[in-house]
């Protein structure tokens, strides 16, 4: 079996899939990657089914060398990845020889890259996922953040892939700052004040951000009718709206139930751009309706379909 080595600890690198489905009643989030499409982009261009697990990289990445031979793929955010010195394409399959390294450097946009190995990361499935939430300790390797002297194994591999590049006017463009939104149950709760106010102006992503969520800052929305009191489920992309006023959005491993009143939720389109968000971005939110929301989800996946099928020609 292959292996790759990791030998510099990254600011937070973990082991990530497309998720874990069907926990939520036990507390459990669906976790995966936070941008799972670039996640699943890159294992296409490795050949791997689209849920094989691949690594996360948060911001300053880590050092990884390799142990064989191993066809790897980096999407996501622009973080300088570097093979033996050397600038490393992107969105593209590239071989990486016995003892290469592969690194990162200077963060140029987004906050998450993904690093695709052909064959997959083994680690055994807990709960029918690889993906790690760090927080109960689950999945991944031990539960926990990849430190350095981890070595990683790689799954059996299937045909060996060709040279595999992401056309440009399919990668993401992670520079847009408006987020589309499907309006929320909660709007009299909140009030039109409140709502006006936060369609109409600005917001920024303050320090405090994670896998969980990211706390924004700006002016204050208080709350007309105060808290609901009653827990509902929560998705990834929920902007819930606590009594300080300061609107929360939650990504992977929020938290399953809140009772914070909701404006509304990022629709899927959109989530891999409010992924790769970093403090001090200035985003705006504009409310679609439902109908538009499906259109955009079926025309993207539609895409995905064709190039999946053009792959495995």
């Amino acid at each position: 079996m292959k292996t790759i080595t990791i030998t510099k600890q990254g600011l937070l690198t973990t082991i990530q899939d497309e998720g874990r489905f069907g926990q939520l009643r036990h507390g459990i989030p669906t976790g995966g990657a936070v941008d799972r499409w670039a996640l699943r982009w890159a294992n296409l261009l490795v050949a791997n089914d689209a849920g094989a697990a691949g690594l996360e990289v948060t911001m300053m990445g880590p050092e990884l060398t390799a142990n064989d031979d191993i066809v790897i793929a980096v999407t996501g955010a622009d973080l300088s990845p570097e093979l033996d010195g050397s600038a490393l394409p992107m969105w593209t399959s590239v071989q990486m020889k016995k003892g290469s390294r592969l690194a990162f450097r200077q963060p140029k946009q987004g906050a998450r890259a993904y690093v695709a190995l052909h064959g997959g990361i083994s680690v055994p499935l807990e709960s029918g996922s690889r993906s790690t939430f760090v927080r109960a300790g689950l999945g991944g390797l031990n539960g926990r953040e990849l430190r350095a002297g981890d070595v990683l194994h790689i799954g059996a591999e299937a045909r060996r892939p060709g040279r595999r590049r992401l056309p440009v006017e399919l990668q993401p463009d992670y520079s847009r700052r408006e987020l589309r939104i499907i309006e929320g149950p909660d709007q009299q709760l909140i009030g039109e004040a409140a709502l006006h106010t936060f369609y109409d102006t600005s917001f920024h992503v303050s320090s405090e951000l994670d896998r969980m969520g990211i706390r924004l800052t700006g002016p204050s929305l208080p709350i007309a009718g105060g808290n609901t009191g009653v827990s509902d489920a929560t998705v990834p992309g929920m902007i819930q709206l606590p009594s300080g006023g300061s609107p929360v959005l939650l990504l992977a491993d929020r938290q399953t139930s809140g009772g914070y009143p909701r404006i509304g939720a990022v629709i899927q389109e959109d989530l891999s751009t409010a992924a790769q968000l970093i403090p001090d971005d200035e985003i705006r939110f504009q409310a679609v309706s439902l109908e538009e929301a499906h259109a955009l989800y079926k025309k993207r996946e539609s895409v995905w379909r064709l190039m999946h099928r053009l792959h495995a020609m």
